[in-house]
């Protein structure tokens, strides 16, 4: 099949209509498979979002469609366990943003026999992954799954899958920045969920509850949460052995449960062998800042003036303080407004510190 073109911005506003749906968590991942589907034929798709403050192996929102959560669970222990040759930072380093992990064709040899094994077990032939990528970052990843009899994704499709970033990154944009500035819900104490050393929640605290029961509200899947929390608790573990690492903190926008939130994931145990304790929690002002300027693209001299903002200081002070005039404070604050759709320093404050 020869590269299809099309309207980028057209698409983009198609894939953007069907992740607003208010429809469950099935129909929007549904929604979205049916806008892709032309372009590159699948049996089941995985959308994730992500900010380049998280780094590329941390979601921080998802769509999903037809994908078993027994796969995903395998394969996000195989990503940070096992030998996969793919892992998420690898792709970056690649020309093209797309790679095909195959059951084993001419086209497509197996690069990993445990993956050919893993893909076999949950009746698939193939998975294209496609990492959406621009020069600020990494801003999430494509998955696209092909069921076991169907032709294995070849070259073209992968070619094909690689048109596709920058409508999905449109897409990503809108939905992360399209929502509330601020919060929609009340706000409620930090809840932790525990990880055990076999990879599995142990514990889930009221609290952690109801910030689930939020997240089940916007049309994300009922197993999908676990899946994350493996995900950051292998993280976690990693960079506690790593010299100089640090706890990993994922910032998610309102859009995911109607406030931005963060979860950390912290070792509970000197090696990294025990538990890992997640606490899900509204996000602070230095916790969100980075999130924020990233999503609304405030450039580094805007983020050094809404941090002013923290102090309660006033524009004559920032001024002084960042060494600019006040002319040019005022330009940089009209500025992170108009992108963020806040209606002053005082709407933008709540919305970093609630």
């Amino acid at each position: 099949m020869s590269l299809r073109f099309f309207d980028d911005r057209r698409l983009a506003c198609d894939l953007y209509a069907a992740a607003s749906q208010n429809t469950g968590s099935e129909q929007v991942g549904a929604g979205i498979s049916r806008v892709l589907a032309p372009i590159v034929a699948h049996d089941a798709l995985s959308l994730v979002g992500t900010d380049p403050s998280s780094g590329p192996g941390l979601g921080t929102f998802s769509f999903w469609h037809q994908y078993d959560p027994g796969l995903v669970r395998e394969l996000v222990l195989h990503r940070h366990l096992g030998d996969d040759p793919l892992r998420p930072a690898i792709p970056t380093l690649l020309r093209t943003p797309a790679v095909v992990v195959a059951t084993g064709t001419d086209e497509q040899p197996v690069r990993d026999p445990h993956m050919g094994k893993i893909l076999t077990s949950h009746g698939a032939s193939s998975e294209l992954r496609l990492l959406l990528k621009d020069r600020r970052g990494v801003w999430g990843a494509l998955g696209l799954l092909r069921s076991e009899g169907a032709a294995p994704f070849s070259q073209d499709d992968a070619q094909r899958a690689a048109r596709l970033v920058p409508a999905l990154l449109a897409a990503l944009h809108r939905y992360a920045t399209t929502g509330p500035l601020c919060p929609e819900v009340p706000p409620q104490a930090a809840g932790v969920i525990t990880v055990g050393p076999d990879h599995r929640i142990k514990a889930v605290s009221p609290q952690a509850r109801l910030w689930l029961d939020q997240w089940s509200a916007h049309a994300i899947p009922s197993w999908a949460p676990e899946a994350f929390f493996v995900s950051l608790s292998l993280v976690a573990r990693a960079e506690a052995r790593r010299t100089g690492g640090s706890m990993p903190l994922v910032c998610a926008p309102p859009a995911v449960c109607g406030r931005w939130t963060t979860c950390q994931g912290q070792v509970l145990d000197a090696d990294a062998t025990g538990d890992v304790a997640l606490v899900v929690q509204g996000a602070t002002w230095d916790s969100v800042l980075p999130s924020l300027c990233e999503w609304y693209r405030i450039t580094p001299r805007e983020r050094d003036v809404v941090a002013q903002l923290r102090t309660g200081a006033s524009v004559k002070q920032i001024a002084r303080r960042l060494d600019l005039s006040a002319y040019t404070v005022n330009d940089h604050l009209k500025a992170v407004f108009r992108k963020t759709g806040a209606d002053g320093r005082d709407e933008l404050s709540a919305a970093l510190t609630r």
